[in-house]
């Protein structure tokens, strides 16, 4: 089971911060106040900053993203760090997969209901992916959830979410490692091997 707190871990300890509803946030982006050179998202109401990107993080989108593409059914989509909508957060996976198409998406972000997957490449980002995401993600009743893990060369897939309780998580964490078949919640397998730099 995925270690659980009802507090972020990495976020959100300065009294002085202001927290924003994701209304709120949304409407920062739309006039400009936020821009794409600001690199924050909203997680639990904080705005946060984005973890920095490094190369073999970049990297391991592109292997990601050419993996899950040649294995996309109809009717589904691979968005690549775009946002989503939850009740409390607007936070921007490296990868979402979701029903529909491109132009489904054009005047709203995708939310629960909408979602088959969700995937975050962690590095630097290792504890707030197994801590504060998964907790957000599991709130929200996102049925998987993937963490690449680059330093323990492994896939922690998450399942089984909580929904809103008291300390949301994850009721099943399964790792998979280089040799191991992945399955899609969509249909199908893609090689664990095909994921890691």
């Amino acid at each position: 089971m995925t270690p659980t707190t009802s507090q972020p871990v990495t976020y959100g300890h300065d009294a002085s911060l202001a927290r924003f509803s994701v209304v709120r946030y949304q409407a920062m982006i739309e006039t400009g106040i936020l821009t794409p050179d600001d690199h924050v998202e909203l997680l639990e109401n904080w705005v946060v900053l984005k973890m920095p990107k490094s190369p073999i993080h970049d990297g391991t989108l592109d292997l990601v993203g050419g993996a899950l593409r040649q294995r996309l059914l109809p009717g589904w989509l691979l968005r690549v760090q775009s946002a989503i909508a939850l009740d409390d957060s607007q936070p921007e996976p490296d990868f979402s997969l979701v029903r529909g198409g491109t132009r489904d998406y054009l005047g709203l972000h995708p939310g629960p209901a909408d979602i088959a997957l969700l995937i975050e490449v962690a590095h630097s980002s290792i504890q707030r992916d197994q801590r504060d995401k998964a907790r957000l993600y599991a709130r929200a009743g996102i049925a998987v959830y993937w963490i690449i893990n680059l330093d323990a060369r492994r896939v922690e897939v998450h399942e089984q979410p909580s929904g809103p309780t008291a300390a949301p998580g994850y009721g099943q964490v399964r790792n998979y490692h280089v040799g191991d078949e992945l399955p899609l919640p969509v249909g199908g397998t893609v090689p664990v091997a095909e994921l890691l730099p």
